[in-house]
């Protein structure tokens, strides 16, 4: 029986028949029909609920005479993720920036999560920077369609036609490589920043652990910055006319 956290444990109690005859559907077979809901799905329910009390919260609260906290702070969040997409992909970048600004946020939040004591960062299984990266190789796979139509594949072939049989391989190989490199990067830096953190805490429980949730907090604004910049600049290549 793995370990579950308080709310993943309240999720299981409620929820477990449902989970499971769900799974049943879609013949997805959990490893422990019991607690089907693993602490990684809790944490990211949890985050999802707060990312939309808090989109809920700023759209209540929107004024132009006097702007609340939150507004300042998801114009704040707006402006920064909309200026990198800018400088990234130029011409035509608005449309990205909700999608970006909601990936941030949530890889963010799962990143900090870990910090909280009863909680665990999602991001610290495998699972989880690995739906990040599969939708985002989606999304902007989906929109270099969108913008070149079926001239984007032209960038998997090379310059000129000899060297189709040699680019095209090495092409998609190189495009389902950038999956492990977002999966593999924000999965190890999380799942080592919480183990160091645990083992600092459970052999000197008072004042050194500080300097490593630090060092977790940094690490964790990080990773949530790379994932996203690396998002921009795959989506910059993907709708660029220059293929």
């Amino acid at each position: 029986m793995p370990t579950q956290l308080l709310f993943t444990r309240f999720l299981n109690q409620h929820f477990a028949t449902q989970t499971d005859g769900l799974l049943a559907a879609l013949r997805i077979h959990p490893a422990h029909p019991q607690v089907p809901i693993t602490n990684a799905f809790a944490m990211e329910l949890l985050i999802f609920v707060a990312l939309l009390l808090y989109f809920v919260a700023v759209r209540a609260t929107l004024s132009v005479e006097t702007p609340s906290a939150i507004q300042h702070l998801a114009e704040a969040t707006h402006e920064f993720v909309g200026a990198q997409s800018e400088s990234i992909i130029g011409h035509g970048y608005e449309r990205f920036t909700a999608y970006l600004t909601v990936l941030v946020l949530f890889i963010l939040a799962g990143n900090l999560m870990g910090l909280i004591p009863g909680l665990e960062s999602p991001t610290a299984y495998v699972v989880v920077p690995l739906g990040f990266a599969l939708v985002t190789f989606i999304y902007y796979h989906y929109h270099g369609i969108r913008a070149n139509g079926f001239a984007y594949f032209k960038q998997f072939l090379g310059p000129v036609w000899w060297l189709y049989p040699l680019m095209l391989p090495i092409e998609i190989i190189s495009h389902f490589a950038r999956v492990l490199s977002l999966t593999v990067r924000l999965y190890a830096n999380m799942f080592a920043g919480d183990m160091v953190t645990l083992a600092f805490f459970s052999l000197i429980p008072i004042g050194v652990p500080l300097i490593f949730l630090a060092l977790h907090f940094g690490v964790a604004i990080i990773q949530a910055y790379v994932f996203m910049i690396l998002a921009t600049v795959y989506l910059s290549l993907a709708v660029s006319h220059d293929h």
